[in-house]
């Protein structure tokens, strides 16, 4: 068949309606700023570590739909998170990524948190404990006791992530959310604590749903020449999705053959407890958070979209607290291997979709993209994507495959089930 001209090329083609999606979901202001909203602003979000916050006083900064956040440990050993700003002038109350409260700054006393502009101090469970010139200047209009942080809703969960949710008071609770997808991890992360022993950043020209699903099918592994010869077998192509609740997918194990690739040897000797040696399990958190326990390392992915055609990933790879040097280093080694910077499998994904944001960026010709493979929802059926927009429809109220018609007018029995 000839190429398509113009007509052609932006026809619906010829598969289900949850089979293929408009491009516009993935390069439309008006789209991105509806998903900050409605979705990034409700549901809950993996920001950091425990591991990352070991000492009381410590910190780090983050942003969740926009929203500047901090998150601290207290003296009294508990996480919290507040918003990044301070309530008398809404100046950015930390620019740090990380650091500790424990040392005065030059603009800060010891042990609290100090607007640089105006010097109103907070302590670690964002109580206002100083306002200069309070009594001058506010006389008894005003007190430090009524302008504390905004404090956000916290909880150390799952391996010890911490989870931050903009929604005081959320359709579900954060084991309701993800519980049923971490099943197939829990185990083995929460037998004794973890540790961040790995991170950096990649910002890419892309939209934060592109590497959602380049996480969600496992075909384009043809890419990797890595997985190619270490893992391509019959139990490879046999492991299933697994949809759950809320947009979620697993991806079941099978035993990655490493010693097939020169250079590598068998990851057996180092594992995660109750883990299988060799393993690998995937879970894929709507709406695009990735945890990856592949033999000896915990990856995860954490998405910040920063535009319709931009997005910041943040890349944590986690062994166990109790490792050895010798044993840390081999984690080390073996995660970085394959998903560091420069390790042979993550780079390659991130050219993808790469390639993928270089063609939908805001103002390009919309076109059909196709989820509609179906192989009994092993690796290479595309049931994840699938499942996943479905979700994003229900969260939106847009149709994937037209973005200006309502999913509830399509989907009336469900969306009055879940109104209820």
């Amino acid at each position: 068949m000839p190429a398509r001209n113009h007509s052609q090329w932006l026809a619906n083609p010829e598969l289900k309606e949850g089979e293929w999606i408009d491009s516009r979901v993935y390069s439309d202001q008006e789209i991105f700023n509806d998903e900050m909203e409605k979705i990034f602003k409700r549901v809950w979000v993996p920001v950091c570590h425990e591991s990352e916050l070991p000492e009381p006083y410590d910190f780090r900064t983050t942003s969740i739909a926009g929203e500047p956040i901090i998150v601290s440990r207290g003296p009294d050993k508990e996480i919290r998170a507040f918003l990044n700003v301070c309530p008398h002038r809404g100046m950015l109350l930390e620019r740090r990524p990380s650091g500790s409260f424990l040392e005065g700054q030059p603009s800060g006393n010891p042990k609290r948190i100090t607007c640089m502009f105006h010097a109103w101090q907070f302590d670690m469970k964002g109580n206002c404990v100083y306002v200069a010139r309070e009594k001058e200047g506010y006389q008894d209009r005003l007190c430090k006791e009524n302008v504390g942080l905004r404090r956000l809703r916290c909880e150390v969960k799952f391996g010890g992530f911490v989870w931050v949710t903009l929604d005081d008071s959320p359709k579900v609770s954060l084991e309701e959310w993800a519980g049923e997808p971490f099943e197939c991890l829990r185990e083995s992360i929460d037998a004794e604590p973890l540790e961040v022993f790995h991170y950096h950043k990649a910002i890419i020209d892309t939209n934060y749903k592109l590497w959602h699903d380049t996480n969600s099918e496992f075909y384009h592994d043809f890419m990797h020449y890595h997985n190619r010869v270490t893992g391509f077998n019959d139990a490879y192509f046999a492991r299933k999705n697994f949809a759950f609740k809320h947009g979620h997918v697993v991806v079941g194990t099978f035993e990655v053959n490493y010693e097939n690739y020169e250079g590598f040897e068998s990851r057996a000797e180092l594992s995660f407890p109750h883990l299988p040696p060799n393993q690998w399990y995937m879970v894929d958190l709507f709406p695009g958070m990735n945890f990856n326990l592949r033999g000896s390392a915990l990856r995860c992915d954490i998405v910040t979209p920063l535009g319709p055609d931009k997005v910041m990933i943040e890349f944590r790879g986690l062994g166990l607290k109790r490792d050895t040097p010798q044993e840390r280093e081999i984690r080390i080694n073996h995660h970085n291997s394959i998903w560091g910077p420069f390790g042979r499998n993550l780079h390659e994904d991130l050219i993808g979709v790469a390639g993928q944001g270089t063609t939908m960026r805001p103002h390009t010709e919309q076109r059909r993209i196709l989820h509609g493979r179906q192989e009994n929802q092993t690796i290479h059926d595309e049931v994840g994507m699938r499942h996943y927009y479905d979700e994003w429809g229900r969260w939106m109220n847009r149709l994937p495959n037209d973005p200006e018609k309502s999913w509830h007018e399509r989907n009336p029995a469900e969306a009055a089930a879940a109104a209820e």
